[in-house]
């Protein structure tokens, strides 16, 4: 099977939901679609085929994998698993919406990074950017700027709505599995 095209049907099938009356994105912006990404990297189907196809992207180009919970948290252990199988030494991170006000106090939970680490960022869905700019923002609060490079940011989906654009002006790019226009339906 080829698994971009399982990972195609799921989506096109399990996620996107129309909606009546609209649903509130995590961007604040109000939709009659919603692609729930979640339904696929909570499936152990769906998350065994993003991790590949995501790892087969990025195996050889970083160091660390992370994003913003939690959107991010399951497809950062689906391409850390299949980092693993390959023998592959990964590092993965999740990035708080906000520093812990115990403990360590940390925003970015995972084992530590390193100067030049190159990092690639994930979630779930691409809309405006936010939750994309709001890792990066941890990564720099954390570490500093420019202690890693970010070598893209990874969706399931990109809904065409601006995170394109938004990222690029923060000299980021986004590279989505699929775009809400391959699905006519929507």
């Amino acid at each position: 099977m080829d698994v971009r095209q399982g990972l195609f049907e799921l989506v096109a099938h399990c996620v996107i939901r129309h909606s009546t009356p609209d649903i509130k994105l995590s961007s604040g912006k109000m939709s009659d679609f919603y692609f729930d990404g979640r339904r696929v990297s909570l499936s152990s189907r769906g998350l065994g085929l993003l991790g590949k196809l995501l790892w087969w992207r990025l195996a050889g180009k970083v160091d660390a994998v992370g994003g913003l919970t939690m959107g991010a948290d399951p497809i950062t252990g689906g391409v850390l698993t299949a980092a693993a199988a390959d023998g592959a030494a990964l590092k993965g991170f999740i990035c708080r919406k906000a520093a812990k006000e115990h403990g360590t106090g940390r925003i970015v939970e995972g084992p530590e990074l390193s100067r030049g680490d190159r990092v690639a960022l994930v979630d779930d869905v691409a809309t405006t950017g936010s939750s994309f700019l709001q890792a990066f923002e941890a990564l720099e609060m954390q570490y500093g700027p420019g202690f890693v490079k970010v070598v893209g940011c990874y969706a399931i989906v990109d809904r065409e709505e601006g995170a394109r654009e938004a990222l690029a002006e923060k000299g980021l790019v986004l590279n989505s599995i699929f775009l809400k226009s391959d699905f006519p339906a929507v």
